[in-house]
């Protein structure tokens, strides 16, 4: 088939034969792969595929005719059926403090017209049940089944093929048990947790750890889910976890050297005194392991998190897709068969209270199944211990469950009785099956309780008295199943005493290390090796490309395939006047850099991905490097498509509408992907505070406290344009402030972040390229143009994008001689451009305007540079669009006058509690006023 008669428009010819993109970035024809339980196509229209996506096609399921009978012979039994199927959870014994006691409705025989003096054939409707029974006997089935200590949520599945096999899978599997090695193991485990946490209370006192009493049963979890995985071919797992049993966890199972954690308990530090950081808090401990499961390794690591209930949950999700990328899986791979989560699975450790209550879970299951976003599903485990900090769940909540959230997406809920160690088990082994065939996430609701209140040191019984004389009262979990297994004959008292009498030998083994054991930090690599951590210095980078490479790269950008139609004035203004001006080498607008950035990174073998809210067009309509043909929507990015043996690939990322979790993804892509230049636009600077806390629990301060480096690089637009309070500032004043920069020493590259304020698109392309050409990774804050990305004025050439040409902390004034200036006035951003075009209509010549384009580090020795050519200057002024007390003025103020021996003036707006004006009369005069006070 030819190419051309392939780009025909025949919709049943696209869902017949679909692209798989390879690691190389070429679509290749293969046969469809059918993916179970897809319920619609969620696809571009491409026919030369997107990069970082490869559709999931409906996969045909139907009953067997010999069921549809079955059912129709018997369909009120039937009706019965499913209603244990649909509402039993409401009646099971889930909650190990008092027992259910609820009557159902839905669950009465009555409703379905059955008979008490008749017997009934169970064959092909419920699972592994056979022969005639009685009605009483079937309601024995269903009570047990579905009534017991697992409870589960399956009805509103998507597809008819998830709810049959959920049904069919549940049913049988209850019909098994663990074995005596099984249940020997799982008591040794949770026998071994209960005994650091004793240990902990007694050598440490005072610390708050976060122990697992109460919830023991989740190691099952753990053990039997990463025991599946890796028997499934799983070759790595990445968690996001907060505080409850995460110590337990980590010594328990992720192998993680106690004497580490006691040294932090002791106020020591837990990385060497060589590497520049602040540290973290014991709860926040990390692990990256090689486990061998079954004689398969399995490779895990739990990311540090901030105490920002589940923050890290998105986080989690993007470093796991970045490790799908660097592994060549699912939507990655040339493999036509291939599925995402094939080698890595993503696991989510919730608590109850932050699962029900904070929006981010929320935003991060709204693109569990989105393009570029979807990671093949994950495992959840809620450890729901009933109670938040002191609220009980009845009242910090809307929902029945804490898990009802998942609903939202059609996820099922297995929901298990943490007092039924077993049960856990046997859920989990329901969940890793589901996650498995599907590649959907799943919930495990683990009902628990929580011996002491939410840490060691609080107490639960001013709150919540009748709750603890309950769990006052109770034996702990492992204590109440190793006697079950004495009772049984398959341990014995001496065996209990052992495991505990060894386990605490080894912590006092290794308590014993403490004040010798010599801290490590395994931060640069496998690969991050190569990088380091920045120099205390100023470096200089040569981010220039020779300019006949940029010519080509550049006409890349807008080549299209032929009879690609894309809409007549994009035809014009952008293809063929970025033709036209890369030919003339001049008048490059801030798109064009942009793409010749992005290019020229692509072409070295770097990853470029971009992603934000409608990124692939632009908010001002200014990238389009996502072009949609107008006869069909078929996508095009011609910057995937450059040549033939392309190295590296530029993934556009159109995200949903969201802020936070999709910036915590983009965050968690960054510090797995050095080689990755990760982009995230916000569509107006203003809306990045949707993001706040990931941006200061993670952007600003994750190395510091974690070792982490990132590259993400943030673009936000920025100007006063008459736009109002939330279309004006990005804020940049909050990022100052965020910033470790000293007022009294000239800032290193060791800075916590850079921020910087561009005003030619050649600096934003050294920017960009300067981001992965370091031997070392920062985050980049970029306070974007708007009307600068087609302000003539605010152009660049090819030769400034030259080798040998690299970005500028500071630009000089060359319109102006050093000897007339009178007045010198330092600015930021696209203001620069509005006092030259004032300057020049008044015919000044005794002004010098200098642009800040760095503001951290704090660029002291280009400042001083720039002042010594203005030996006559009386005044210097700082002149800004954002109020007194919003911008810069608060942060430069200081360093001129104590780094540059210069007292600043101030023009500018005064203070306000709100970004700016929503008249537009109010904004002209504002913006008079600025400029006749910078002038005056």
């Amino acid at each position: 088939m030819s190419g051309r008669v392939w780009s025909l428009r025949s919709k049943w010819l696209k869902i017949l034969w679909r692209p798989v993109w390879s690691c190389s970035g070429h679509p290749h024809r293969a046969r469809l792969a059918l993916w179970p339980g897809t319920v619609f196509v969620r696809n571009y229209r491409s026919v030369n595929g997107v990069f970082g996506y490869k559709p999931l096609q409906e996969c045909q399921y139907s009953l067997s005719e010999e069921v549809i009978q079955r059912r129709a012979e018997a369909s009120n039994l039937f009706r019965y059926i499913s209603a244990y199927r649909e509402y039993g959870h409401l009646q099971a014994q889930l909650n190990p403090l008092e027992p259910n006691t609820s009557l159902v409705p839905e669950l009465d025989a009555k409703l379905y017209g059955l008979s008490t003096d008749k017997e009934y054939s169970l064959e092909g409707l419920i699972a592994g049940s056979q022969g005639v029974h009685t009605l009483e006997e079937i309601e024995n089935i269903l009570k047990k089944k579905y009534c017991g200590t697992i409870g589960i949520e399956f009805a509103y599945l998507p597809s008819l093929e998830e709810r049959e096999w959920f049904a069919s899978t549940y049913e049988t599997l209850l019909e098994t048990s663990l074995t005596s090695e099984e249940r020997l193991q799982l008591a040794k485990d949770m026998l071994q947790s209960q005994c650091f946490d004793n240990f902990l209370a007694n050598k440490f006192q005072s610390v708050k750890r976060y122990g697992g009493e109460g919830a023991e049963s989740m190691i099952g979890f753990f053990t039997e889910s990463f025991k599946g995985l890796a028997q499934d071919g799983v070759e790595q797992v990445v968690i996001g976890m907060a505080h409850r049993g995460r110590l337990n966890l980590l010594t328990g199972i992720l192998e993680y050297p106690p004497v580490i954690m006691f040294q932090k308990m002791k106020g020591l530090p837990e990385f060497p005194a060589d590497v520049n950081f602040t540290g973290d808090v014991l709860s926040h401990l990390v692990s990256s392991v090689d486990l061998m499961l079954c004689e398969k390794s399995l490779h895990v690591t739990m990311l540090a998190n901030p105490s920002h209930l589940e923050a890290i949950n998105p986080v989690a999700c993007g470093k796991t897709r970045a490790r799908q990328k660097s592994l060549g899986e699912g939507h990655y791979s040339s493999y036509a068969y291939a599925r995402p989560s094939d080698k890595v699975v993503c696991f989510q450790v919730h608590g109850d209270a932050a699962l029900a209550g904070q929006g981010v879970i929320q935003e991060t299951l709204a693109f569990s199944n989105v393009p570029h976003f979807s990671t093949g599903g994950g495992l959840h485990i809620s450890i729901n211990n009933q109670v938040g900090y002191t609220t009980p769940g009845e009242r910090s909540r809307s929902t029945r469950y804490c898990t009802d959230v998942a609903k939202m997406c059609g996820m099922p809920v297995i929901h298990v009785n943490g007092d039924d160690p077993e049960a856990v088990v046997m859920a989990t082994r329901l969940a890793v099956q589901y996650q498995r065939k599907f590649r959907r996430d799943i919930f495990l609701d683990l009902v628990c309780w929580r011996r002491w209140g939410h840490n060691e040191l609080d107490n639960p019984r001013f709150t919540n008295p009748g709750m603890y004389a309950i769990i006052d009262a109770r034996r702990s979990v492992p204590d109440s199943y190793a006697a079950k297994l004495v009772s049984e004959g398959i341990l014995t008292e001496e065996d209990v005493r052992k495991v505990s009498a060894d386990y605490t030998s080894y912590l006092t083994d290794q308590f014993k290390l403490v004040d010798s054991y010599i801290p490590k930090a395994p931060h640069l690599e496998k690969q991050w090796a190569g990088l380091k951590q920045a120099p205390k210095a100023v470096e200089v980078w040569d981010t220039g490309v020779d300019t006949s490479l940029l010519k080509f790269l550049g006409a890349k950008s807008v080549e299209l395939p032929q009879d690609f139609p894309i809409h007549p004035h994009l035809k014009k203004t952008h293809v063929d006047t970025r033709l036209k001006r890369l030919t003339e080498g001049t008048n490059l607008d801030w798109a064009t850099a942009e793409a010749l950035a992005v290019a020229s990174l692509v072409h070295q073998g770097y990853d470029v991905r971009l992603c934000g809210q409608d990124v692939g067009r632009g908010t001002f309509s200014q990238r389009h490097c996502m072009l949609v043909n107008q006869l069909d929507d078929e996508i095009y990015i011609p910057l995937n498509h450059m040549r033939e043996d392309q190295p590296a690939h530029l993934e556009v990322v159109n995200s949903i509408l969201s802020e936070e979790a999709v910036l915590g993804f983009e965050y968690g892509y960054s510090i797995e992907s050095p080689n990755t230049l990760c982009i995230w636009e916000a569509q107006f600077g203003d809306f990045y505070n949707g993001a706040q806390i990931i941006i200061d629990t993670m952007v600003s301060s994750g190395e510091r406290k974690w070792l982490y480096q990132s590259g993400l690089t943030m673009v936000l637009p920025h100007g006063y344009d008459g736009a109002g309070p939330e279309h004006s500032s990005c804020h940049i004043e909050r990022f100052l402030q965020n910033c470790d920069s000293s007022e009294s020493a000239p800032d290193g590259e060791d800075v916590n972040w850079n921020i910087v304020h561009p005003t030619t698109p050649a600096q934003y392309f050294h920017l960009l390229r300067r981001q992965l050409l370091r031997n070392y990774r920062k985050p980049l804050i970029i306070a974007g143009p708007k009307i600068l990305l087609r302000l003539p004025a605010a152009s660049s050439s090819l030769e400034d994008m030259a080798p040998g040409k690299n970005f500028l902390p500071v630009i000089g004034d060359g319109s102006v001689k050093p000897d007339d200036v009178k007045k010198v006035v330092f600015v930021s951003g696209k203001h620069y451009y509005t006092l030259a075009a004032e300057r020049e209509a008044r015919g000044i010549k005794d002004v010098a305007i200098l642009r800040l384009e760095a503001l951290c580090p704090f660029p002291t020795d280009a400042i001083n540079n720039e002042l010594a050519k203005y030996k006559k200057a009386k005044d210097v002024v700082w002149s800004q669009e954002e109020h007194r007390n919003m911008g810069a003025w608060f942060f430069v103020q200081p360093r001129f006058q104590n780094l540059c021996s210069t007292k600043l003036q101030y023009a500018g707006r005064d203070v306000s509690g709100v970004p700016a004006v929503g008249v537009g009369n109010w904004h002209k005069k504002e913006a008079e006023d600025l400029i006749n006070n910078t002038f005056s």
